[in-house]
């Protein structure tokens, strides 16, 4: 007997008509997956990354980790985690960061599932089946949903992006080491091991 093998493009993105409760729900029950929902319900789905690119963005994850551990600043995340932006896109940075007072401000039901706010701080490791360009849209959208930080880290190019509200990209070209600036005060990425 003959099996078709078919195969989908990465990320495959379908529309869908889905309430907050039913995309919650698909997550839960696909969690070898990772789901984001654009603006207009387009449903992203995402197969886990490769070996190498979960080794990096563990150790990003780590790290954030680690610095949140040695203060009471804010909360850290890794990439399960899905937030429900304030222009209604869901979406899961790679890594992210939510002030205390700002966390602590929402109710315990809404931390339990995707919760509704953007992360002040968030990075994005772009991997060999990234689009480069549609990662900037992704960084852009964040920082116009509030986010006060973020990095785009292009291990391909070599650089990192920096988003900040008001601003234009700043792009560092092999850069050793990033800083949390006022976001994430005294945190200070050591980049030998990731870029």
């Amino acid at each position: 007997m003959d099996v078709a093998t078919i195969n989908l493009p990465t990320p495959f993105k379908l529309s869908m008509d889905l309430t907050d409760e039913q995309f919650f729900a698909l997550c839960q029950r696909n969690r070898d997956y990772r789901f984001e929902r654009t603006t207009s319900g387009e449903l992203v789905i995402m197969s886990p990354t490769g070996s190498e690119t979960g080794n990096y963005n563990g150790k990003l994850t780590q790290r954030l980790f680690n610095w949140t551990d040695t203060n009471d600043l804010g909360i850290a995340f890794d990439s399960s985690t899905g937030f429900k932006l304030p222009n209604g896109g869901d979406r899961s940075p790679d890594v992210s960061w939510v002030k205390r007072e700002r966390w602590e401000a929402l109710t315990s039901e809404q931390q339990k599932k995707f919760a509704p706010i953007c992360p002040d701080f968030v990075v994005e490791l772009r991997s060999e089946t990234d689009s480069l360009s549609e990662l900037q849209l992704k960084m852009r959208e964040y920082i116009d949903n509030g986010a006060r930080l973020g990095w785009l880290i292009d291990r391909q190019n070599k650089r990192v992006e920096i988003y900040r509200p008001q601003q234009e990209v700043e792009i560092l070209q092999s850069p050793t080491h990033l800083s949390g600036e006022d976001v994430l005060p005294g945190f200070i990425l050591d980049l030998k091991d990731i870029l």
